[in-house]
């Protein structure tokens, strides 16, 4: 099966003021001085001279854009940047005003570049994105020029079908049309799915792969996600699809490709590590780092073949820029940029013209601050791979800020509708303790919106830590006052519309749940539920596996929970379907279906909260944590 990209934009771009190069591989030792073109020319040659040998070709990459098109608020909106003296400062980041801005200035004297994405590009979204299904960010991706990107888990968020419109167009089957005569167009770039599958045709979905080309140039992409989707994604958005290995596939479409004469190969993974330090600028191959990244990329990175020449990655929305040896023990680049628009990674891949194949030898990293006009970075004198930040100080993309506004617009009815209010920031996504304020909050919404007997009669309710999606912020934004939560911002906190289920489960399986959060698949990475008040106990990480969850400080309202008993407890479908590793929960019965997880927390708002008494944060004592 072939596949060849929807269109080659690269001749027709807009370049502006130059970002910082980047490179997977120095030249060949022996290739003559002045052999190589370093984004000059049109590598077509001129009067009686051959075209170079090499040719360096741009790859812009991001992950993780998550519908984000205005600046992320709050914690969410900042990376983390080392300074000269080792101090660590937060610096604001984000919003595709700025990354369409970013990604024009690095093109800038580069005519071959390609931006490329690692998934999650849609899903999880803020309400301006959210609200109309996405369509906004598609055409946001459009106007950007992203040329290709792998599907992420939350491409399924809406299943298959949904995915399918994204890339094809065509007004929303039930809400149809947003606005009067325009249909929307779908994605102008490809969306790439090697690894999913239908169960019926047992062929990709969508696209396996895609070739860029130019004067001769030929490069080509495979995309694929995490093969564990359907354990962190709805089983309506997974139905009927099959998830594969994430290795044999690439594997498998490159040996395609290659049969095919594409030599120059990148795989656009939607899975992830996590990199020593938190830091976008932390070289993770300086001496004594060690790998200096760990987590599930780096065994997929060993297993990929060497025939492919560079991995951008994603999921964990982790920022690095990192070498893995491939099977051969050659150094390969992998790379994420955060999430959220606030990072985009600059790497040249060097062309051999004869024997179509990159150049790799060797890769370099940057620790330079910025690019944008406001902070250019000094052309190296040799390439380099980095990590930028799309900093909020550079001029802003106007045609990003019409659409921003345009959307705004028809959002505007039901964005700004106050829910309630908060007297300080109650930090979820941006917190990273195991136990989050805003995490007890939502839980606490749930079963109070869940107890009465009428609604289920749930004596608990826990939260995963994966769909708290932001913060709420008391900074005022636009036309707001401080301290207002608006429906844009309990929305952007809460953005699935998950139905809630109130289910019968055992004292036995509801001890089992809390130790599932950092046992089995979630032993390296814990996912720690947020439960609601009356719920305590001691988390002990000086241990493993399910020892660290302390049975006998289990206490609801102050008693000992039962094994023989059962107990009513209030979740989120997906939760209630075993999601993110939770086995126990989706052995519930007796269910029963509630209002959905934004209707519980708006109402929980509006109850508890008023401009002359806002909510206060609520405290973190439900988990006693020892480290």
């Amino acid at each position: 099966m072939s596949a060849t990209p929807q269109k080659n934009r690269a001749s027709r771009r807009v370049l502006a003021a130059a970002a910082g190069l980047a490179t997977v591989g120095a030249l060949v030792a022996a290739m003559p001085a002045g052999a190589q073109e370093r984004g000059h020319g049109d590598g077509k040659g001129h009067g009686h001279h051959a075209p170079d040998r090499t040719v360096d070709v741009q790859l812009l990459s991001f992950n993780d854009l998550h519908g984000n098109l205005e600046p992320p608020a709050g914690s969410a909106g900042t990376v983390n940047e080392t300074q000269a003296d080792g101090t660590v400062k937060a610096v604001p980041a984000g919003g595709v005003e700025y990354l369409a801005s970013s990604l024009r200035t690095a093109r800038k004297g580069h005519p071959y570049s390609i931006t490329a994405a690692g998934g999650d590009m849609v899903g999880a979204s803020p309400l301006l994105s959210g609200l109309f299904h996405d369509e906004p960010t598609i055409e946001a991706l459009n106007k950007i020029d992203l040329d290709v990107t792998s599907v992420g888990n939350h491409e399924f968020d809406e299943g298959a079908t949904e995915l399918a419109r994204l890339q094809n167009g065509g007004c929303h089957p039930v809400e149809g049309c947003y606005e009067k005569g325009k249909e929307f167009k779908g994605a102008d770039f490809p969306y790439l799915a090697a690894n999913v599958t239908s169960e019926k045709t047992g062929k990709p979905i969508l696209k396996p792969y895609t070739v860029w080309k130019k004067n001769g140039v030929k490069i080509g992409f495979i995309g694929v996600t995490l093969e564990g989707t359907p354990n962190i994604v709805t089983a309506n958005g997974v139905k009927g699809l099959k998830f594969h290995d994430e290795i044999e596939t690439v594997n498998k479409y490159a040996k395609e490709l290659d049969r095919q004469g594409v030599k120059s190969i990148v795989a656009l993974i939607h899975e992830g590590g996590a990199p020593a330090s938190s830091s976008y600028n932390y070289d993770c191959d300086s001496p004594g780092a060690g790998d200096g990244i760990s987590g599930p990329i780096t065994d997929i990175a060993k297993g990929i073949s060497p025939k492919v020449d560079a991995l951008v990655t994603g999921h964990t929305h982790q920022a690095y820029v990192c070498t893995i040896p491939d099977p051969a023990g050659n150094p390969r680049l992998v790379t994420s940029a955060s999430s959220f628009g606030k990072l985009y990674t600059d790497t040249t891949l060097t062309y051999d013209r004869r024997t179509k194949d990159i150049v790799r030898t060797a890769v370099k990293t940057s620790k330079a601050r910025k690019g944008s006009k406001h902070h250019p970075h000094p052309k190296p004198a040799n390439p380099v791979s980095a990590n930028h930040i799309v900093d909020r100080d550079q001029t802003p993309a106007n045609d990003m800020t019409a659409l921003i506004a345009r959307w705004n617009t028809l959002a505007a009815p039901i964005a700004n509708r106050p829910q309630g209010y908060i007297s300080a920031d109650v930090n979820g996504r941006g917190s990273t303790d195991p136990e989050k304020p805003l995490g007890n909050l939502i839980a606490d919404a749930q079963l109070e919106g869940l107890a009465p007997a009428d609604k289920g009669g749930a004596v608990v309710a826990f939260m995963n830590p994966g769909g708290i999606r932001a913060d709420l912020v008391y900074k005022a934004s636009g036309s707001e006052g401080d301290g207002v939560v608006t429906y844009g911002e309990s929305f952007t906190v809460q953005p699935f519309t998950n139905m809630m289920n109130v289910l019968d489960l055992t004292g036995a399986q509801l001890v089992s749940a809390l130790q599932q959060q950092v046992s089995g698949a979630n032993e390296a990475s814990p996912k720690i539920l947020q439960v609601s008040k009356g719920l305590t106990y001691t988390l002990d990480m000086t241990k493993s596996g399910a020892d660290r969850v302390v049975t006998g400080t289990i206490l609801l309202n102050g008693e000992a929970i039962d094994p023989a008993k059962t107990y009513r407890v209030a979740m989120n479908e997906f939760l209630a379907g075993g999601g993110d590793g939770f086995a126990a929960l989706g052995e519930g019965t007796n269910k029963l279906v509630g209002a959905s997880d934004l209707d519980l927390f708006n109402d929980y708002l509006a109850a508890h909260s008023t401009a002359a008494a806002p909510l206060a944060p609520p405290a973190t004592d439900r988990i006693t944590v020892v480290q």
